[in-house]
């Protein structure tokens, strides 16, 4: 296999049903699920066989990571609620970002919002900028455009070297469900 994807999904609710947490984040490789955070256990953790990869990922740190974007997704939803003047209602926001490597080549990059499961704003990485897909996105926008730079260098650079250190470390993992 010479394609690979790293793709990232998160979800926050603004009422969460008994039993579900209000944010949870979910990594892939390639269509396998290969790590879960939630903010119940507020733990980054590897799911299925990458629970038995040693060294792929520094899980406390990762765990901080997912705790940070849990708070962004938090005051993200409260300004998109707030915009509508509905504090009460039961809402969702979505995120999905990644990249691609092809031939061990960066190929391909994503990151866009929903909001309510439809399209909120997504990154342009070759203007770069927040296009907005929504009308409640200027506030957003306008706290998320000092990181630009930030958000274009992590998909051209930082998302394709995770990438290439977990396909060093579970390679053999990805190609063999690749085939099954």
């Amino acid at each position: 296999m010479d394609h690979y994807c790293l793709t990232y999904l998160y979800t926050r609710l603004s009422k969460p049903s008994e039993g579900y947490p209000k944010f949870w984040a979910v990594g892939f490789l390639n269509d396998q699920e290969s790590f879960h955070y939630d903010s119940e256990s507020r733990k980054a953790e590897p799911v299925g066989p990458w629970r038995h990869v040693e060294g792929m990922e520094d899980w406390d740190e990762e765990s901080n990571l997912q705790q940070a974007r849990e708070d962004i997704f938090l005051d993200t939803l409260q300004d998109i609620m707030d915009y509508y003047y509905d504090r009460n209602g039961s809402h969702i926001f979505q995120g999905r970002f990644g990249c691609e490597l092809k031939n061990n080549r960066s190929s391909g990059a994503f990151w866009k919002y929903a909001y309510d499961r439809k399209d909120f704003i997504e990154f342009n990485k070759k203007i770069p900028t927040w296009v907005p897909l929504n009308l409640a996105t200027s506030n957003t926008k306008k706290k998320w455009e000092p990181y630009l730079q930030n958000a274009k260098e992590y998909l051209e650079e930082e998302c394709p070297g995770i990438l290439q250190r977990y396909l060093n470390y579970s390679r053999h993992i990805v190609d063999w469900q690749g085939t099954h």
